[in-house]
């Protein structure tokens, strides 16, 4: 028996124990999802039985999500979110990708401080923030406005820091044969960086999107506009002043305002993956 072989046969079982704990974890996580979307189809005489089925006996899923769309403006919420998201994620890209490019390939003094203060803002949740936020935009006038939901997310450390190992990535030779080529800074950042490091930038969107777009303490404090509120605050009011106790409508709803991210991520996951590990080359 070859040394290759004997090695093989120790790996199998390593990797069948791995490959059995990944499972059971990933059935933990969906477990929540595979019961909100059985709620979603059932009538209400079904949702609080002792034994579970996923699959109704009276199926009830037409009138489940009628309610939704209809009892509520679901569809409002959802438009809010997408504008909110895209508009943070655009302005986002637009600020890090260069305070990355800066920290990544340009020497200056105190480079390394700013890093450092990057760190730290990852370090902070949001919600130590909010007050001093709160009371800027109440100061501005921008409270209850769709600027009062977006202007505290335009820059991210996250992003800058994500931006940052990946654009340490690339060779500095590109950078030098694009100055010689006449470039300027930022044509060097939007021309050859990001698109170098776009899937970096696509696990970013990803982790942005998925962020703002459930994000409900914000939106909570900022906004009592029916009409302006995103998905997760717009549920608690179908809750509360719609649905009552018919939890197979709320149900509904929250299956809808989940399926877009999970489209977006299956649909993105093979760059989020190569995103989010290309900057532990380094």
């Amino acid at each position: 028996m070859s040394a290759n072989t004997r090695s093989i046969r120790l790996l199998q079982p390593s990797a069948t124990i791995r490959h059995a704990v990944l499972l059971a974890t990933g059935a933990l996580i969906l477990v929540p999802f595979v019961w909100m979307a059985s709620l979603s189809i059932k009538p209400p005489g079904e949702i609080f039985r002792t034994s579970f089925s996923f699959w109704p006996a009276q199926f009830y899923g037409i009138e489940n999500y009628t309610k939704a769309l209809t009892e509520a403006p679901l569809t409002r919420y959802l438009g809010n979110g997408l504008v909110v998201c895209a508009t943070i994620l655009a302005l986002q890209i637009l600020f890090c990708a260069p305070c990355a490019y800066a920290l990544a390939k340009l020497r200056f003094p105190g480079r390394d401080l700013l890093f450092g203060m990057v760190l730290i803002g990852l370090l902070l949740p949001h919600q130590v923030l909010s007050l001093p936020l709160f009371i800027l935009g109440y100061q501005l006038g921008i409270l209850n406005t769709y600027a009062a939901l977006i202007f505290p997310y335009v820059v991210s450390p996250f992003g800058i820091f994500l931006f940052r190992q990946s654009f340490k990535t690339i060779p500095d030779d590109v950078v030098h044969a694009a100055r010689l080529d006449g470039l300027s800074e930022l044509a060097i950042v939007w021309r050859i960086m990001v698109p170098m490091a776009l899937p970096s930038v696509i696990a970013f969107s990803i982790f942005s999107v998925v962020g703002h777009w459930n994000d409900l303490f914000w939106p909570l404090i900022v906004v009592r506009d029916q009409s302006l509120m995103p998905p997760p605050l717009g549920i608690m009011v179908f809750k509360n002043e719609e649905a009552g106790n018919d939890y197979g409508p709320l149900m509904a709803a929250s299956t809808l305002v989940v399926l877009p991210l999970v489209i977006a991520f299956l649909a993105a996951q093979k760059w989020f993956v190569e995103g989010m590990t290309g900057g532990a080359v380094k």
